[in-house]
């Protein structure tokens, strides 16, 4: 980092000397002016706010007293040397208040002098690096709570406070407007089958990470949120006086798609609401996104715009409102909600005449699928037991064949829900909360805070349902993802290190060293040779 410094004298030779004798080059310090009196010095501090200001006593127009009291209105962080002789260090008492850090008695012993620059220098530096973290925390902290609002809302799950999360800049929640998308992989069923959880991981992680960078790269304040595996709402925010633009927001969609194409040669499908959503229509889209994007006429499209399905819309609507609620009742925990809901499916494909089976048959063999992949979201399934429900969806039976697998896996589901502790459910809900933020700062306060109970007790449910400490934990999936990123890119140690949250690479490289017993480059070139194949193209979307 390179200070900037400015010299206070009414001597001109002083002033000479102090430019041309100390090192300013070498103690990467840019000399931003000199100034003969106070006066002058404080335009040049108003306009240029030097960290490092040495400043004589005794000067004409405004003495370096009065500088001081005038530069303390405005600056209370510049460094200040002052520059005395014997007969002014009486003057010292009266600038104590002004938080002068050191003194230089005339004549100047150059030598001293150097080394009080240096070591004022190395204490601003340092201050800075901690304001800059402390600054960068703080951000985090308050990104991951906005975007806990918002997690909130699009999955509805009730209790949501009426007024939202007011971000950085204080804007008005009310009117806070977001173009919303839904992106989804294509063939997920099929990819998650073939797929084991550390593939599922790294898979996930590396989709959200290239939506992330590409947002980014919009210049648009945004937020990625993973709602289930395989899925994310991306939101880019939309505040008075912006207006919601439909044809850069598609732009923006098909950006998205080819990047997760080009760089990890994997399809995605998305869907774009055609106007601008509103924090309190956050959950009501989602659901329209999802039915637009399985039963659109066009979802064979890759990107598609929301709108309303027509022809089989009244059907379609009916069932897929009968799986919602269903799928609402479970998160819930309520049994005579999903019961109900369960019991109006079924009376509602009684009330269908034997013509409309075939038509409706895709639909029904869709929803099924999508309640199975929320039941996977919710973990009320284990991996085996799915895998025999999607060897019986794939068998493509009748429609009353799919129902009865509907019927089961609401009836499995509903017993796994209720028998779960509440203790299970939060201990689930801190798991997919790490694993969504694992590239962000974590903490027990932060996650404690996001579940609604205190750190100890989260503390101890834990060490209980995990048999291991928090920080144990995030430590091992970290390493793990970063063991992952390593053998599968070449992405910098750096860069893999931030990707898995550790800003620093030594303290990356420490931690590393420490659970793998290896350097990280060094477990990169084990594992290539061992492979002895080159990294997938995905791996490198930098090139």
């Amino acid at each position: 980092m390179r200070l900037k410094a400015l010299l206070v004298d009414d001597e001109i030779n002083i002033l000479k000397n102090l430019k041309a004798v100390i090192p300013w080059d070498a103690l990467d310090i840019e000399l931003i002016g000199t100034a003969r009196n106070g006066e002058l010095a404080l335009e040049l501090a108003k306009e240029k706010r030097p960290q490092l200001i040495l400043c004589d006593i005794r000067m004409p127009v405004m003495d370096g007293i009065e500088f001081l009291g005038a530069l303390r209105e405005f600056d209370t962080e510049a460094e200040v040397i002052m520059m005395t002789g014997y007969q002014d260090f009486s003057y010292v008492r009266s600038v104590i208040r002004y938080e002068v850090k050191d003194y230089i008695l005339k004549p100047i012993d150059y030598e001293e002098l150097v080394a009080t620059i240096k070591r004022l220098a190395e204490g601003v530096r340092e201050r800075s690096i901690e304001q800059y973290s402390m600054q960068q925390e703080w951000k985090q902290v308050f990104h991951l709570a906005y975007e806990k609002v918002l997690y909130d809302r699009i999955i509805d799950l009730g209790g949501t406070t009426s007024r939202p999360f007011l971000k950085f800049n204080e804007m008005d929640g009310e009117n806070l407007a977001f173009a919303m998308m839904l992106v989804d992989v294509a063939d997920y069923s099929k990819r998650e089958r073939s797929w084991d959880e550390k593939e599922r991981k790294l898979w996930n992680f590396a989709i959200h990470n290239i939506l992330q960078e590409n947002l980014a790269s919009f210049g648009v304040p945004h937020s990625v949120l993973q709602v289930r595996s395989g899925e994310w709402c991306v939101l880019i925010e939309r505040i008075p006086p912006d207006i919601y633009n439909r044809e850069q927001s598609m732009e923006w969609a098909e950006k998205l798609r080819l990047a997760v194409e080009s760089y990890l040669k994997l399809c995605i499908r998305i869907a774009l609401h055609p106007t601008e959503v509103t924090l309190q229509q956050l959950a009501k889209t989602y659901k329209s996104l999802q039915r637009s994007l399985n039963l659109s006429p066009e979802s064979n499209k890759s990107v598609i715009l929301s709108e309303k399905v027509r022809g089989t819309a009244d059907t379609s609507q009916l069932l897929w409102d009968r799986i919602e609620e269903m799928v609402t009742g479970l998160k819930r925990c309520d049994r005579r909600r999903t019961e109900t809901a369960l019991k109006e499916l079924n009376d509602s494909f009684k009330l269908l005449p034997e013509t409309s089976f075939e038509r409706v048959a895709p639909i029904v063999h869709y929803l099924c699928i999508h309640l199975l992949r929320e039941m996977r979201a919710m973990d009320v399934i284990g991996k085996e037991e799915e895998l025999a429900i999607w060897g019986q969806i794939d068998q493509h039976h009748g429609i009353r064949e799919t129902l009865l697998v509907i019927n089961r896996l609401v009836d499995q589901s509903i017993e796994s829900v209720m028998k779960k502790k509440t203790s299970d459910v939060l201990m689930i809900s801190a798991r997919d909360y790490i694993e969504r933020n694992l590239s962000s700062e974590l903490s027990i306060d932060m996650i404690a805070e996001y579940l609604g109970i205190s750190g100890s007790y989260f503390s101890l449910l834990f060490k209980q349902h995990f048999g291991e400490t928090f920080v144990e934990y995030v430590t091992k999936q970290r390493m793990e993802m970063a063991k992952s990123l390593l053998a599968l890119s070449d992405k910098s140690v750096t860069l893999v290190g931030q990707m898995v949250g550790y800003i620093e690479r030594r303290y990356f490289t420490r931690v590393f060293s420490k659970y793998t017993g290896m350097l990280p480059s060094e477990y990169r070139e084990r594992q290539q040779n061992h492979t002895g194949a080159e990294p997938p193209a995905w791996a490198n979307p930098k090139g």
